[in-house]
């Protein structure tokens, strides 16, 4: 809303210092500064406000060092980091950005199933919560809502053709990117560690023969659901000791951010040689916002957490990455960015099969770990929670900046 406001003094009354909305810097830089406030300052509100109203967590008991300290801790606190991330958005991005619409539907519409998932289990006493089915149901519903919009909205284009030399970066700059780069309506996407690292979802379908690119929202649309069920998913997972799913949410975000600007800068995303993808510059505000949001929640779940993000918050941060990383076209880079997630996910995968496997071949169920997720299995070798957010990070960390490093491995 700011934006359109000092965009209106500017062009008016040539209002001075309004020209800095103009810039996406400017915007990111204000957004994560105000999300920061609002998650640190009004966090604290929004705490005392679930502790009067007895929104604390129940702990199953599961033999962990430290576990009962943490009964009656407020949870639902991802209602901090959705408050902290919208508002800011709504204030300095382009509101009309497809891009920008599609992350606020999908932070809102996440969050409204954490929100119902952790209404249940705390004020209708079902530990349960929101049934599978129904949260998968969710999962889906937003897939094809993204998917549907990839595919088909007009607005969202790559383009591929390189700067010409005669033509300098500053007439790049100056001019509509469009005059140097025709628009090009793709599923093209990015593909690490191979020389040409661009694959297109069409290839799939191409047996159906000719016009068969309109029919390839059939595989792209599933694929879609898939991602976004399994890092909602795993961000769920990852939330089970302070800090670490918030921790580990902010380096993926940090990277990501990266990508959105310069995947949305003609100039920078042809000197990387990488796809330039109009209009996913605005992406960063949304993104810085909501690193913002999850470095001012992490303020109060570091350990000892003063609060716990609930589903309300897991399933957001999870469905918000999916959505990102297929926006700018970096889907394939979640299993090494998103490593974290990815491990948790694999181990409760890889506990539950291989224990069924062996109840029924030998009689009695064996584990491959101590306890499922990963994180609660050091936990059980006797490593302190905070020794296990920290290594995670580091190994987060280590695995945002190999991402970025394939851009250039080929």
């Amino acid at each position: 809303m700011l934006y359109y406001l000092f965009e209106y003094l500017e062009n008016t009354y040539q209002m001075p210092g309004a020209g800095l909305f103009q810039f996406i810097t400017f915007r990111a830089a204000m957004a994560v500064i105000l999300s920061l406030f609002i998650a640190t300052v009004y966090g604290k509100k929004i705490i005392r406000y679930l502790q009067k109203k007895q929104v604390g967590e129940t702990v199953r008991d599961l033999g962990l060092d430290g576990q009962n300290e943490k009964a009656g801790t407020p949870t639902m606190g991802g209602i901090i980091i959705i408050l902290a991330t919208v508002i800011p958005v709504l204030l300095f991005a382009k509101l009309e950005n497809i891009y920008v619409i599609l992350l606020l539907v999908t932070t809102v519409w996440m969050g409204a199933i954490g929100f119902i998932d952790d209404y249940i289990k705390k004020f209708k006493n079902d530990k349960e919560g929101l049934a599978g089915r129904y949260k998968v149901v969710g999962q889906v519903g937003l897939g094809i809502i993204v998917g549907v919009t990839m595919f088909f909205h007009p607005d969202i284009t790559v383009k591929r053709e390189k700067i010409n030399p005669v033509n300098s970066t500053e007439q790049i700059t100056q001019h509509s990117p469009k005059e140097f780069y025709p628009e090009e309506k793709t599923l093209l996407t990015t593909i690490p560690f191979v020389k040409k690292n661009e694959f297109n979802y069409e290839n799939l379908i191409s047996w159906a023969g000719e016009g068969y690119n309109k029919y390839a929202w059939i595989i792209f649309i599933p694929i879609v659901i898939f991602i976004i069920t399994a890092v909602s998913n795993g961000a769920n997972l990852t939330d089970g000791i302070d800090g670490l799913a918030a921790g580990s949410s902010a380096i993926v975000a940090i990277t990501l951010a990266i990508f959105a600007w310069v995947s949305g800068n003609v100039v920078f995303s042809d000197y990387l040689n990488i796809m330039y993808i109009p209009n996913t510059g605005e992406l960063t505000i949304f993104i810085t916002a909501f690193v913002g949001a999850l470095i001012g929640f992490l303020w109060y779940n570091a350990f000892p957490a003063q609060v716990f993000m609930g589903d309300t918050g897991s399933l957001t941060i999870g469905g918000i990455i999916a959505v990102i990383a297929i926006a700018i076209r970096k889907e394939w880079l979640i299993p090494i960015l998103c490593g974290i997630f990815l491990m948790e996910n694999l181990s409760v995968v890889m506990q539950v099969s291989w224990f069924k496997y062996t109840k029924k071949k030998f009689g009695e169920g064996r584990r491959i770990f101590r306890m499922s997720p990963l994180h609660h299995h050091y936990q059980v070798k006797g490593f302190h929670e905070s020794k296990i957010v920290t290594r995670f990070w580091i190994v987060g960390i280590f695995l945002a900046i190999l991402t970025i490093v394939t851009l250039k491995i080929r």
